[in-house]
C-alpha cells in the first residue's frame, strides 16, 4: 500500500485499522508510535472512505444502465 501504483486493497486497509484501534486500546503506545499510527489510521480511513464513495457511484451508474430491469423486477 505504500506504491502509487500498488492496487488499494479495501479490506486489508480496514483489518490494519482495526489493528491500529487495538493497538490505542492497549493504553501503553508510546508517543512517537501512536502518533505515525494515528495518521496512517486517518490516511487509510481517508482512502477507504474514497473507494467506498467510488463504489456506490458505479452501483449509480449500474442501476441508471439496468433501470429497466431493476423497475421490472421490483413490480
Amino acid at each position: 500500500m505504500g506504491q502509487k501504483n500498488e492496487k488499494f486493497d479495501f479490506e486489508e486497509a480496514l483489518k490494519e485499522i482495526n489493528q491500529i484501534a487495538d493497538d490505542f486500546e492497549r493504553k501503553d503506545i508510546a508517543l512517537e508510535e501512536g502518533l505515525k499510527k494515528f495518521e496512517r489510521g486517518l490516511m487509510l480511513a481517508e482512502k477507504c472512505k474514497g473507494r467506498l464513495k467510488e463504489v456506490e457511484n458505479k452501483i449509480e451508474e449500474i442501476k441508471v444502465k439496468f433501470k429497466d430491469a431493476i423497475k421490472e423486477e421490483e413490480e
